[in-house]
């Protein structure tokens, strides 16, 4: 197993549980992929660096299969009634709950009848729960996927099934501004396609907006109690127990192959390791097809990795703070992430911006509060934040604002960094009584340093690629993949550049372990 992200710790311990030989081969000194627990600004504030929010994955068949054997090597999630909330420049927000009546009652409060369509949304993806799910995150070139295609033709009639493909692919934009008349309910949820690797004007993201609504709703937006490390100890101590083994620090250099097959991998260090079975790697096109392959990639795979497209940067930001947020707006202090945003063209606005290359006015920003959900995150009295800004680009032609100096060569830099941060910070101040003040500490890493911190985030972008349509299910990675299946006999790749996508559902791994 090459890379150790939330797929391919899935597919170890799967493969292990059912008696496979496993080794999962990791570059960097730790396992993760994008899960990774520091204390970044001051002694005693526990930070997930990057991934915090792990509603995909105990949702997930993967948890279904694993979650018993990893709560008894010590995971456990905490959880908050209120998983998300939007607040607006104008002091506008809405707060949205794990209990479906007390939305609907709660949205028709903010506009009489959004509250009412807001309820035949989620349910009409509960409704349609076996083939969206079905789709989403099962094996989409398989026997069962085609029965179950079928199966919901025959339902529907081939023109109604057509019908409902159709309503899948309409914009973020087409669904809110067609559906819901408050500004602030069509704030509420714009900024979730950003968390989905899309923006509000591409295809498919109405839908993919309803659903993360749906699981929200259903299942909260839980984090783990400690950090995220303690979900990788369990994995550790899970594929340990099952004969596995872990090695760190082991950089794959190349994959070895002996006439047509996947034989092994060579590590940096000259050392091989041959593989009785498969050699499974959780990694960008980029990596697989030109570093790990090099000249023995096959060639429609080389020429599909040249078209390969990755997708927006992503930029973090952690707060240590001597106190709980007193945030201008009621019950927003137990929301587990909350959008700050002037709302859908605010969205629109600014993802347009960081496409075109130019470092947004008015970034996005998602605000996480792991305090609200774990005490254990920092001292008592204390406080942590958690930010991503979803929206930035990964090569920089100029400032939207037109105030910030950027290099001709297009890098982040330090002080651009720094000097960015102060901007969403600025924003985030507005909206807090004295915030500056209860700063400890401040740490923000631009897409270039998550970067640093791990190869596939390409540019920052921490979806292995766009994930427009045209990058999705039967195309993904590329436009003739098939499954998990690489060209090579044995070779099989995973992760967030293949289907089911991004996320951390460890979807891909849960597939092929399974077909394995």
């Amino acid at each position: 197993m090459v890379g150790s992200g939330i797929n391919a710790l899935v597919c170890a311990a799967m493969l292990g549980g059912k008696g496979a030989k496993v080794l999962v081969l990791e570059r960097n000194d730790r396992i993760g992929g994008c899960m990774r627990t520091e204390e970044i600004t001051a002694p005693g504030f526990i930070h997930d660096v990057m991934a915090t929010t792990f509603v995909l994955f105990i949702t997930s068949p993967a948890f279904a299969a694993l979650g018993k054997d990893l709560a008894r090597h010590g995971l456990e999630f905490c959880h908050t009634a209120t998983p998300t909330g939007v607040l607006r420049p104008d002091g506008n927000h809405a707060v949205l709950s794990t209990d479906r009546a007390a939305n609907i009652a709660a949205i028709n409060a903010i506009a009489a009848g959004d509250g009412d369509r807001h309820g035949s949304d989620v349910g009409g993806i509960e409704r349609n729960a076996g083939l969206l799910f079905g789709l989403l995150g099962g094996a989409l070139w398989s026997y069962p996927t085609a029965k179950m295609l079928a199966g919901d033709a025959w339902r529907r009639g081939p023109r109604g099934l057509a019908a409902f493909f159709g309503e899948a692919l309409v914009s973020a934009r087409g669904w809110l501004e067609s559906t819901y008349q408050s500004d602030t309910i069509r704030a509420l949820w714009a900024p979730w396609v950003l968390h989905a690797g899309l923006g509000p004007e591409d295809a498919f993201s109405g839908q993919i907006a309803k659903v993360i609504a749906f699981a929200l709703e259903a299942a909260g937006a839980p984090i783990v109690k400690g950090g995220a490390r303690n979900l990788l100890s369990a994995f550790e101590a899970l594929i340990a127990e099952q004969g596995g083994v872990i090695s760190t620090e082991s950089d794959v250099d190349s994959i070895i192959l002996d006439r047509g097959r996947a034989t092994g991998v060579r590590l940096a260090s000259g050392e091989t390791v041959h593989a009785r079975k498969s050699v499974i790697c959780s990694v960008t096109p980029t990596q697989l097809y030109g570093r790990l392959l090099g000249k023995d990639a096959p060639e429609a795979a080389t020429e599909a990795v040249q078209n390969y497209r990755y997708g927006k940067g992503n930029f973090q930001i952690h707060y240590a703070l001597n106190k709980p947020p007193a945030w201008r707006g009621g019950g927003l202090d137990k929301v587990a992430l909350l959008h700050l945003t002037p709302g859908l063209d605010g969205v629109s606005k600014a993802c347009n911006e960081a496409v075109r290359g130019l470092l947004p006015e008015v970034p996005t920003i998602c605000v996480g509060q792991p305090h609200a959900l774990d005490s254990s995150r920092c001292p008592d009295g204390k406080a942590i934040l958690w930010l991503q800004l979803p929206e930035a680009p990964r090569h920089i032609k100029g400032d939207a604002a037109g105030k910030l100096q950027v290099r001709a060569d297009g890098q982040w830099t330090e002080a651009l960094r720094e000097a960015y941060a102060d901007r969403a910070e600025a924003i985030l101040a507005n909206h807090i009584d004295g915030f500056r003040e209860s700063v400890i500490a401040r740490r923000a890493y631009s897409p270039a340093d998550l970067e640093g911190m791990n190869i596939n985030l390409v540019g920052g972008d921490p979806y292995g690629g766009s994930s427009t349509i045209d990058q999705s299910f039967l195309w993904r990675p590329f436009k003739a993949s098939r499954n998990h299946h690489t060209g090579i006999k044995n070779l099989y790749h995973i992760g967030a550049s293949t289907h089911p996508g991004a996320g951390l559902s460890g979807g891909s791994g849960y597939l092929l372990a399974g077909r394995l």
